[in-house]
């Protein structure tokens, strides 16, 4: 990775992609240290220590520790992702934004990616109103009136708008995808914050070295194992069969379909974590139930720690990670364009036949990419547990981000340096 980003810097036009990405993170991060006026941070950040299992404290960390500052980019990349997985989701349910996705080209992306913004942007506007009504039923806010109200919530529209806006243009003048950049750089922020939290409890006694060096080996292990399984994929053997085109002949060559173990990301886990978190929610706001009752003891049930709450979390990940890999993996489609192409699996004829095939193949990878999501979720939890530390209950989706991204970035240098190496047909 280091000799790679050293090569990268040798080439003029990539070290200008690198600069124009560093700028912007700092630009960001300079961003994630201004609060919005008229709110009590030191209040709302320790309201929210209290809520880190909850959803808000996955807000948090997927925006660097702005979110319990109140900064202008409290918000983050947050609206951004949702309203990806939205529209994504409205693509495969409405025939006119599949038309548009499949058949209308770059012009047909281009208006999906508008109706994106304007979605981002909607839900901004939703996010920034309940977040300033939180911080107002629990008086955090130093100010009151319409004024202060509009003031708060147009910050966090606009930090999210303005971030939203670097993403694109890290993407387009950078290097990597830059929303995922951005939430790379977000959640490693936090990564100084947790070191001290870990050695402040070993001097106070309440972490011994044991669970310090267990909790360190169960990260190691977490990047040896998502660094493993990014690049695992199934390839399934692909021979395209000669025809005759005038006096050429044409085809004949054999190729592969790869499948990707780990086919849908992390977001199986972001989304199951923020449906299993719902209760946990509701509950932090509302008076904490007396013992014996059945509000005490579905809030237990349902508590990060619980053995049922684990369980339920990772069939929900496999439940997700099966929706994700339905959506972007048709086997039907696949099938009908290796028939159109001349293209078939040996063993398997053209259509149904061959259509079965992926869908088996299909279904066995998924089935392994689920389990280690689940085990990449769970561990995280299981560890926090045995140390007693609730902080690293969104861990195991932190690493996944963090390393994934990290390989992608490298990838995509890899890349645009091997595109400078061809020499054109004028040299």
């Amino acid at each position: 990775m280091i000799q790679t980003i050293k090569k990268a810097w040798a080439i003029p036009e990539l070290r200008k992609k690198i600069v124009f990405t560093a700028l912007m993170l700092l630009i960001f991060r300079i961003g994630n240290a201004i609060p919005v006026p008229y709110v009590n941070t030191e209040l709302l950040g320790e309201y929210l220590n209290q809520l880190s299992t909850t959803v808000l404290g996955l807000y948090n960390v997927m925006s660097g520790g702005a979110f319990a500052n109140a900064t202008v980019f409290a918000l983050g990349v947050q609206p951004y992702i949702n309203s990806s997985i939205i529209i994504q989701l409205l693509t495969i349910a409405i025939p006119a934004l599949e038309r548009m996705a499949r058949d209308g080209g770059e012009e047909g992306k281009k208006k999906i990616q508008s109706i994106t913004r304007y979605a981002t942007v909607a839900i901004a506007i939703l996010q920034g109103w309940g977040y300033y009504v939180l911080m107002k039923n629990y008086g955090i806010l130093t100010g009151s009136g319409v004024w202060v109200a509009l003031v708060i919530i147009i910050s966090f529209i606009a930090g999210s708008s303005f971030v939203m806006w670097m993403g694109e243009q890290i993407t387009e003048f950078g290097i990597g995808n830059g929303i995922s950049i951005i939430l790379f750089a977000g959640i490693l922020s936090r990564v100084p914050s947790m070191v001290g939290s870990m050695g402040s409890s070993l001097r106070s006694g309440t972490m011994t070295w044991w669970m310090a060096v267990l909790v360190v080996l169960g990260i190691l292990a977490l990047i040896v194992l998502i660094t493993w399984v990014n690049g695992a994929e199934r390839r399934i053997p692909v021979q395209y069969a000669k025809r005759q085109v005038g006096r050429k002949m044409y085809g004949g060559q054999s190729s592969t379909l790869p499948m990707k173990v780990n086919m849908s990301g992390v977001l199986p886990i972001i989304f199951a974590q923020s449906i299993a978190m719902i209760i946990p929610t509701v509950a932090a706001f509302l008076p904490a139930p007396e013992k014996g009752t059945f509000g005490y003891a579905l809030v237990n049930a349902v508590d990060s720690k619980s053995v049922l709450y684990m369980i339920v979390y990772f069939l929900m990940i496999i439940a997700f990670s099966y929706f994700y890999a339905t959506i972007q993996f048709n086997p039907i489609e696949i099938s009908n364009n290796l028939k159109k192409n001349g293209g078939f699996i040996p063993g398997f004829r053209p259509g149904k036949p061959t259509a079965d095939f992926i869908k088996k193949v299909l279904n066995k990878v998924t089935l392994f990419g689920a389990i280690y999501l689940g085990v990449v979720a769970i561990l995280p939890l299981l560890i926090g547990k045995i140390v007693n530390v609730s902080s690293l209950s969104i861990g195991g989706t932190s690493v996944i981000i963090v390393v994934g991204v990290a390989l992608e970035t490298v990838q995509a240098l890899e890349s645009q340096m091997l595109m400078r190496q061809y020499k054109g047909f004028l040299e």
